[in-house]
């Protein structure tokens, strides 16, 4: 039987396609039994077939738990966001020193009420300047229809790279700039300018090379929950005493024609969404656990729990599951005499 909430993490992307990942931490060997072993043991007709049969209902249990009606096809040309692997080797529980060079800080607050969590590049066909303006305001219309109807999304965030602005002048070292977030609520059109709410806003330094994250939980609830028009978002960054030449030149909003597309897939804006289903439990760190030693029993041939390790690569899911690179997933074999 398979737990019914996402505490395992599983990071599945509908539209990406992982080559090698090197995630095999991230699975305990004690108690590994594959399921590979279990169809080339001799005599195992019977069992192969069970072990079939287990896969099968592993998979349509799999499917269900993230919605999905059937097995994903992802595209070869898509890029892993670095947030979505960071985010996953934090809630696992790893040991420490393999953290150190994650940046992120666990978002304790956004996962205490879901057990689910998306991320979503936006339409660049759509990419447009929804106005004129003396600062540069571009808008993202994000695609959030692959959300599932009973999935509520609670909270919701905006991550934008920006590079550190390298200048001889003095004053640019000493300079601010600052980054709005804007909801269309009405989008332009020949008779009138586009109707837009401040959703967040942060005055940041020059001198500094990170990812803001900005709150958009207000817009992405009304789209998905209230079912309101999804017109999308304006970003727009202001320096403040410079000229309008400078403005929004390291803000990592748009691609530029030398950049590769590989890079520009890791740096392009990200829309992280954090919802619950209404099924298990919200997601919690884990911490690093020994492994238990379960005590003997004394009929072998009595129903138990046997241990079954699914590794995605043996039974080809590795293309639509990124980590972990397998799961435990236990069954019940044996004679269950009576009374128990």
């Amino acid at each position: 039987m398979i737990p019914g909430n996402r505490m395992l993490m599983v990071i599945l992307l509908c539209q990406v396609l992982l080559g090698g990942t090197n995630h095999a931490s991230l699975i305990p060997e004690t108690g590994r039994k594959k399921v590979a072993e279990l169809q080339g043991q001799a005599g195992s007709g019977r069992r192969s077939a069970q072990s079939h049969e287990l896969l099968r209902g592993f998979e349509t249990t799999l499917l269900q738990m993230f919605g999905l009606r059937r097995r994903p096809q992802p595209s070869k040309s898509a890029v892993i966001p670095s947030y979505m692997l960071d985010l996953y080797r934090l809630q696992s529980g790893e040991e420490e020193e393999s953290l150190q060079e994650i940046s992120l800080q666990y978002p304790e607050r956004s996962t205490s009420r879901a057990n689910t969590v998306r991320s979503f590049h936006h339409e660049e066909h759509l990419e447009t300047v929804p106005g004129p303006s003396e600062a540069p305001r571009i808008r993202f219309v994000f695609n959030l229809s692959s959300v599932p109807e009973n999935e509520v999304i609670s909270s919701a965030e905006l991550r934008l790279y920006r590079e550190q602005v390298e200048e001889p002048s003095a004053a640019w070292e000493r300079g601010f700039h600052r980054i709005n977030i804007y909801e269309v609520m009405k989008p332009l059109s020949e008779r009138a300018q586009a109707i837009t709410r401040l959703l967040d806003t942060r005055l940041v330094h020059h001198n500094v090379t990170r990812w803001e994250t900005f709150d958009v939980s207000p817009a992405v609830i009304r789209w998905t929950k209230d079912k309101q028009p999804n017109h999308g978002l304006v970003i727009e960054v202001t320096h403040l005493h410079h000229a309008q030449t400078h403005q929004g030149k390291h803000v990592r909003i748009s691609r530029s024609l030398p950049q590769g597309r590989g890079d520009w897939a890791q740096l392009r804006p990200l829309l992280v969404t954090f919802g619950h289903d209404g099924r298990g439990h919200a997601l919690t760190r884990r911490a690093r656990r020994s492994p238990k030693h379960q005590r003997s029993r004394k009929n072998k041939k009595n129903c138990r729990r046997h241990a079954l390790y699914v590794d995605f690569s043996d039974v080809g899911w590795n293309d639509w599951i990124v980590a972990p690179p397998g799961y435990q997933a236990f069954y019940c074999h044996g004679d269950c005499p009576f009374p128990l």
